[in-house]
């Protein structure tokens, strides 16, 4: 006969004291565990984060340099058939700097060619501004507009940084450059042996899976970098093509703008396609400000709904709420930096846990393969 669950048994010392276990429901006993996971989990990426945040620049330098190295890994493979080693990862690093330093060159020439025109547009976009909130509809008093003014001024004036604070930017900043250009080299010469390096200091039994899982991490990597660079190129020469159709001055750097704007999912689109229809309403008119933002609704349609699917493919493709969350974390902890480099980290992580709980996924290579993301620099 089955005694009822819960009840007291009888044992050799008398009546035995109920099981505690069964008398708490069972959704209370998977709510605290699952409970207690999170809090663990959520210490662990507040311990990780922490720890990023003290050694901030290196750690954005070596996320650079990876994004870096998985956009030029094709190159390095092709100067890799014909040279050393050696030769070919510093090739692949001096055509980097030369086309950085290219186009950042023929910019700054071609901003200071238009700079006289664009600030005589400007002060009479602002003297029309200025008119319109006076003579307008809301009839405001210019000592109204003039104290607006003098805040804006102050703000601008005390959110630059002093001498010292600047100085050391820019310290930062070459300190940055030069560990990405030192660790990019490494990474073309020496990939396939850090790599291996790596699997090595994992337990035997599991370094197969932690070498596939480092293969697809690299794969999505690499998929992502050169899907985002397309796409913003792609951007950069359609509503640059608007710009110089419409005469806007400064329509190549506006498309730069745009194009480096490319690199931050949805905020940076949007930030930059303002500010060309800002500059555009300045410089020419109303009805050419309104075109040029038809323009950018039109690219950004046209990049949602057929660029990144043929280019980036569903591997590193992640719900907009994702991306959104991820890009504006990533600012609130690293800045701009943070925002570039938080989608593929997201992403990247997403395939790396997909096949770490998963196992094999539909359209990736099977399990166990061992290869190495190394390999993908340096071939």
């Amino acid at each position: 006969m089955r005694t009822p669950r819960g009840t007291p048994t009888a044992g050799p010392g008398g009546p035995q004291a109920p099981d505690t276990a069964a008398l708490v429901p069972r959704w209370f006993l998977r709510t605290v565990a699952y409970a207690g996971g999170l809090l663990v989990l959520g210490a662990a990426v507040w311990a990780v984060v922490w720890m990023l945040l003290q050694v901030a620049l290196v750690a954005f330098a070596l996320l650079v340099a990876l994004l870096l190295a998985a956009l030029l890994a094709p190159l390095a493979r092709v100067l890799r058939r014909w040279l050393p080693a050696w030769v070919a990862a510093l090739l692949t690093v001096v055509a980097l700097l030369a086309v950085v330093v290219g186009i950042g060159f023929l910019l700054v020439q071609r901003v200071m060619g238009q700079l006289g025109n664009l600030t005589g547009s400007l002060t009479t976009g602002i003297d029309q501004v200025r008119g319109w909130l006076i003579d307008g509809p809301l009839a405001l008093q210019p000592r109204q507009i003039n104290q607006v003014a003098d805040r804006i001024v102050s703000g601008v004036e005390s959110a630059a940084p002093d001498g010292f604070t600047a100085a050391s930017m820019v310290i930062s900043a070459l300190s940055g450059v030069a560990i990405v250009l030192f660790v990019l080299y490494f990474l073309f010469k020496d990939g396939p042996r850090l790599w291996g390096w790596v699997v090595e200091t994992v337990p035997a039994q599991h370094r197969d899976r932690v070498g596939e899982a480092g293969r697809r991490a690299w794969e999505t990597m690499s998929q992502y970098t050169v899907g985002v660079v397309v796409i913003a190129l792609t951007d950069a020469v359609l509503i640059g093509a608007g710009l110089f159709a419409l005469g806007v001055p400064l329509a190549l750097s506006l498309a730069a703008l745009v194009f480096l704007g490319g690199f931050v999912p949805f905020l940076g689109a949007f930030l930059s396609g303002a500010v060309a229809a800002l500059v555009t309403l300045v410089t020419n008119d109303l009805v050419a400000a309104l075109i040029v933002v038809g323009i950018v609704l039109v690219v950004q349609n046209l990049e949602g709904n057929l660029l990144q699917p043929l280019v980036q493919g569903h591997q590193v493709r992640l719900h907009p709420v994702v991306i959104l969350a991820a890009v504006s974390v990533g600012f609130l902890v690293y800045g701009i930096g943070g925002a570039v480099v938080a989608v593929p980290v997201v992403a990247v992580a997403y395939r790396v846990g997909s096949y770490l709980r998963n196992g094999d996924e539909p359209g990736g290579a099977a399990g166990g393969s061992g290869s190495d993301p190394g390999g993908a620099v340096t071939g």
